[in-house]
């Protein structure tokens, strides 16, 4: 019997660490050409959204193979459906369906760039943004790093405050919601901008030196969320995927720039094929774009975490 998996079944922060982890090797394992990982491919639907559908797995002594499909059409729930399959005996380990997977994924793959980027020492989080995509970040910064203090703003008072009070309950962790972004980066170590905003809220002014920076939101030419000065300002840009910020419709937002040559990959930087901060001073940034494919391995590991 198939296994099937819904949002309310991830719950807890003990699955944010094992999605660390299981992706940890799966960075590995695409810096040795071992993850199928294609960028994700768009069918439409004219009038109405597109199902977007992104295929992965990885090779080795565990083989796995699998799909995500997703859908943008207008409606108040949206939802998507990720499958898992055994590549060494066709055995389909399970189905996860919800938004929490994705989320999961995304944060965990935020918590890889903290853990290998930030300073090892890195204790407080300024976040600018509080929906999902906030709340699965910070979620991973605090499995990789010792926090001692976070400090929230978005534009909605009561969305930063049900953020800021949700977050400290769930991390045992100070979380303070503010009323500015640079009051919420001021003296971060760790930035994450998780924002629907399509003009930069973030200036490399609004910095400190040694700051690890997370970009999750718009990130192509027709609208950013992070100054191109931030990049200018860093040492290292990597992000995960640079076969996406290529298949992008419109370019890339260092598109042009001397700071999209300097983009490295993730994976290289976690194998050590690519070079990652040199110094306590330097800037560093992580673009999310996220890495097709990788909802399959986390979900796999899920699995086998839950013993399904």
């Amino acid at each position: 019997m198939t296994k099937i998996l819904r949002d309310e079944d991830l719950g807890g922060n003990a699955l944010m660490r094992v999605a660390i982890d299981a992706l940890e090797t799966a960075f590995i394992a695409r810096a040795g050409n071992r993850l199928v990982s294609p960028p994700r491919h768009h069918v439409s639907f004219p009038d109405r959204g597109d199902l977007v559908f992104t295929v992965g797995g990885m090779l080795g002594d565990k083989p796995l193979a699998g799909f995500r499909v997703y859908e943008t059409f207008d409606g108040v729930e949206h939802s998507q459906i990720v499958a898992v399959w055994s590549a060494d005996d066709a055995r389909l380990k399970g189905i996860v369906l919800g938004e929490r997977l994705g989320n999961l994924r995304t944060g965990a793959i935020g918590g890889l760039a903290v853990r290998h980027l930030s300073t090892p020492n890195a204790r407080i989080v300024g976040i600018i943004g509080s929906g999902a995509q906030a709340r699965s970040q910070l979620a991973a910064a605090a499995a990789v790093r010792k926090l001692t203090r976070a400090r929230v703003y978005s534009r909605d008072e009561k969305n930063r405050a049900a953020f800021a009070s949700e977050m400290q309950h769930a991390l045992g962790l100070e979380v303070e919601p503010v009323e500015s972004v640079a009051e919420a980066v001021d003296d971060a170590d760790i930035v994450i901008c998780a924002t629907t905003s399509r003009a930069p809220v973030i200036h490399a002014r609004d910095l400190k030196p040694g700051v690890h920076v997370n970009t999750v939101g718009p990130k192509t030419l027709q609208g950013y969320e992070l100054g191109l000065d931030v990049a200018d300002a860093a040492a290292v840009i990597a992000t995960d995927s640079p076969e996406q910020t290529w298949a992008y419709a419109s370019p890339f937002f260092l598109a042009g720039s001397g700071s999209e040559r300097r983009m490295a990959d993730l994976a290289n930087i976690i194998a050590g094929k690519a070079a990652g901060r040199g110094s306590a001073e330097e800037i560093t940034l992580f673009c999310s774009v996220g890495l097709a494919g990788t909802e399959v391995v986390v979900a796999s590991a899920i699995f086998d975490a839950l013993r399904i």
